[in-house]
C-alpha cells in the first residue's frame, strides 16, 4: 500500500486556498469550494492508496478545478490564485491519466 503524498499535499493546497480567499477577502464561496474540492481530493488520494485504480473522485475534483480556475485565469490575467491552482489542478489531471 503506497500513500498518495502528492494527492494529499494537493487536497490540502485546495482547502488551504478557499481557507486563505475567505480570511483575505470574506468570501464564504471560495471557504465552501475550497473545502468541499479539497474534501473531494483528499477522498481520492485516500482511494487511490488502496487501489491505484481508482482515480475517479481525485480526476473529478481536478478536472473540475482545472475548467473552472483555468476560465478565471483567461478572464482576469491574475496569476494567484486562479493561475497558480489551474495550473497544479492540470499537472494533477496529467499525473492521474498517465500514472
Amino acid at each position: 500500500m503506497a500513500v498518495d503524498w502528492l494527492g494529499f499535499a494537493y487536497a490540502a493546497a485546495i482547502a488551504l486556498g478557499g481557507f486563505m480567499g475567505y480570511k483575505r477577502k470574506g468570501s464564504v464561496m471560495s471557504l465552501i469550494a475550497g473545502l468541499f474540492f479539497g474534501s473531494v481530493s483528499a477522498y481520492g488520494a485516500y482511494r487511490i492508496s488502496f487501489d491505484s485504480h481508482d482515480y475517479w473522485p481525485s480526476l473529478f475534483a481536478s478536472g473540475a478545478l482545472a475548467v473552472v480556475m483555468g476560465m478565471r485565469f483567461r478572464n482576469s490575467g491574475k496569476l494567484m490564485p486562479a493561475g497558480i491552482m489551474a495550473g497544479l489542478s492540470l499537472l494533477m489531471v496529467l499525473r492521474l491519466l498517465i500514472f
